[in-house]
């Protein structure tokens, strides 16, 4: 299976046809997608919070997801997330292409390469999200007339929680343009496997500080349905048009440790 989406808030019930779960063991336990057809190609579909939202982002089992992608054949993945904004460039509603990111997770297992046997890797990051998968995703927008805007920062937060108006202010000084809890270590582990990863960023809502009202996780839900039909309709058009071949660096990102 060459190609795999990975499922956020909000896309947990994306449909696929032939779909059937199975079980992958992985030396970070058992992980259990769903496979199944979509774009005539075959797909692996990975609900990052599990069935009914389960798991909250910090105790995503980022580590066991992705390796069983890898496992799997997979070299492809698109992601979805959603998003908050930081700037006056993003507003409610839109789609955006994360291509830089901030890390201010805390307490999350970054990599597979923790020394002794499995050795050390010092990942390259200079392009955290593949530009190669991006440009197809940009094409899927035009095929279909939607506005997808190519490029933005993310900043990645642990979460559960929101954020404070002082931490988005913070957040803001640094050159972040958006704010989730979920694209890192995902980004990271997927270039430490060989595997091109490229995420579409669902604005959902305004910051702390930035929004005039509290936030709250209801009001993400309901501004995702209003996105879940162009979404999908992307999502579906990008595996049209995707082809298994790796032309960008991805692939050899590992090549030091020679691992997969």
């Amino acid at each position: 299976m060459d190609y795999a989406l990975i499922g956020g808030t909000g896309i947990e019930h994306f449909e696929l046809t032939d779909q059937r779960v199975i079980s992958v063991e992985t030396p970070y336990g058992t992980v259990e997608p769903m496979i199944g057809k979509l774009a005539k190609h075959d797909l692996v579909f990975m609900s990052r919070h599990g069935r009914d939202h389960a798991t909250p982002p910090h105790l995503v089992n980022y580590r066991g997801n992705i390796w069983a992608l890898r496992e799997l054949g997979v070299r492809k993945i698109v992601a979805t997330a959603a998003v908050g904004s930081l700037s006056p460039n993003h507003h409610l509603g839109e789609l955006v292409l994360l291509d830089q990111f901030l890390d201010f997770t805390k307490s999350r297992p970054l990599t597979f390469y923790e020394g002794g046997q499995q050795g050390v890797l010092h990942v390259d990051m200079t392009e955290p999200y593949c530009s190669s998968v991006r440009q197809v995703i940009i094409e899927a927008a035009k095929h279909l007339g939607l506005v997808v805007k190519n490029g933005a920062c993310y900043v990645c937060t642990e979460g559960p929680r929101f954020e404070t108006p002082a931490e988005i202010r913070m957040f803001q000084l640094l050159g972040a343009d958006l704010v989730g809890m979920t694209s890192v270590p995902e980004a990271v582990l997927a270039r430490e496997l060989g595997m091109c990863y490229a995420s579409i960023g669902m604005v959902t809502n305004e910051a702390a500080g930035i929004a005039d009202h509290p936030l709250n996780h209801a009001e993400v839900m309901q501004n995702l349905k209003e996105l879940e039909m162009n979404v999908a309709q992307l999502i579906q058009t990008t595996f049209e048009l995707l082809t298994p071949g790796q032309k960008c660096l991805c692939a050899s990102a590992n090549a030091e440790v020679g691992k997969f």
